[in-house]
């Protein structure tokens, strides 16, 4: 067994993770990348540029994702994503309810980060809610309803849930090649949809679906790559460091909230380490942060009123229960998820933009009736 410094490694990690994510958070300033904005735009305006500046980023995910692992660089079947329990329920209801609560706290996890960055105080107090949210769904007292009433409801596979394994038997039972295969294939599919508009093609949407995309492959090459230990010398066990899950991990942006605010509040426990998730978190508030005051967009931005502020306290609490019981965000499994070809992972991407659209038609509801 060779000798692995387990702490440098995880510096390593953790550091990488904070550029990329650094890097995420100034471009999602910059270009106004944004899942809720995209349903926004779609549903009031007609507008599909920031919905195709997502598909592109999924599809440039999807692609590198799947040539990563068709090179055995990395091994998608070692993310929380492509487990073999199918939780369908907890898919269909916590990708509803977190697309839901997204909207009335106008944004999802990764774009209350950003607004935080430009000073909204609104997104600092919907960041608490989520990670308080989140972990009382993780550990507390949401996980038993979750785990006794949502989770118990699934199906088991055979094998793992991502594509390349479930239709391998269609390539000859490489799954190697499954995986490029079907990486360039659903990967170019969502390309081809973002990019087959001509108006789209402006230097702030390419940006945004060219960067973002390649962000989340890069995650996943420093997790599953720089950080796998194939022999961790404290548990003789294959270990990914730095990470909560201790799976291969790239962005999401609801468990790592919490995480980020219990290592705050647990700042003097010498156990309680940076991880991934937390450096993520504080990279994408530092890049919106940092490019905000270059643009010289910082300003401050508080509440209006008592029911926008019950408003994005109910969404910041709905992102935190769904996100945990889906498994993800639009970050977590619209990109991270759906770039391993993971069943679950394109169901709650769907649930959650399902429970967008109702939020909206909500809204419009409530307008209309006060009038």
């Amino acid at each position: 067994m060779t000798d692995v410094d387990l702490t440098a490694l995880s510096h390593t990690v953790v550091w990488f993770t904070f550029a990329l994510a650094f890097v995420f958070g100034a471009v999602l300033q910059r270009t106004h990348f944004c899942t809720m904005g995209a349903l926004s735009d779609i549903v009031n305006i007609g507008d599909w540029n920031r919905m195709r500046m997502w598909l592109l980023a999924i599809g440039v995910a999807t692609i590198g994702t799947g040539v990563l692992a068709s090179q055995g660089i990395i091994d998608p079947v070692k993310a929380i994503y492509t487990t073999p329990r199918f939780t369908w329920l907890s898919y269909l209801v916590g990708g509803w309810l977190f697309g839901f609560g997204m909207v009335l706290a106008s944004g999802c996890g990764s774009k209350t980060l950003v607004r935080i960055g430009g000073g909204n105080l609104k997104s600092l107090l919907v960041f608490v809610m989520i990670g308080l949210s989140a972990y009382m769904t993780l550990k507390g007292v949401f996980a038993v309803l979750r785990v006794t009433a949502i989770d118990s409801v699934q199906t088991t596979f055979a094998t793992s849930q991502d594509l390349p394994t479930l239709l391998g038997g269609l390539f000859g039972g490489d799954v190697h090649r499954a995986q490029l295969v079907l990486g360039l294939g659903v990967g170019g599919a969502f390309v081809i949809a973002a990019l087959a508009r001509r108006e789209f093609w402006t230097f702030d949407n390419l940006l945004g679906g060219l960067v973002v995309g390649a962000i989340i492959v890069a995650l996943w090459y420093v997790s599953g790559k720089l950080g796998y230990v194939a022999e961790n010398p404290n548990t003789l066990e294959e270990s990914f460091v730095a990470t909560n899950s201790g799976k291969m991990e790239a962005l999401s942006f609801v468990s790592p909230l919490a995480y980020t605010m219990y290592w705050l509040m647990m700042w003097s426990d010498t156990s309680n380490v940076i991880t991934l998730g937390i450096a993520s978190v504080l990279g994408v508030i530092a890049g919106s942060f940092v490019y905000a005051l270059v643009s010289r967009n910082f300003r401050w931005e508080g509440f209006q009123g008592t029911e926008d502020t019950a408003n994005h306290m109910a969404g910041g609490v709905l992102m935190g229960f769904g996100g945990v019981t889906a498994l993800g965000c639009t970050v977590g499994q619209g990109l991270s998820g759906v770039s391993t070809l993971a069943l679950g992972s394109f169901v709650a991407t769907a649930a959650i933009l399902v429970g967008g659209v109702c939020a909206f038609k909500y809204q419009m509801w409530r307008i209309e009736r006060s009038v």
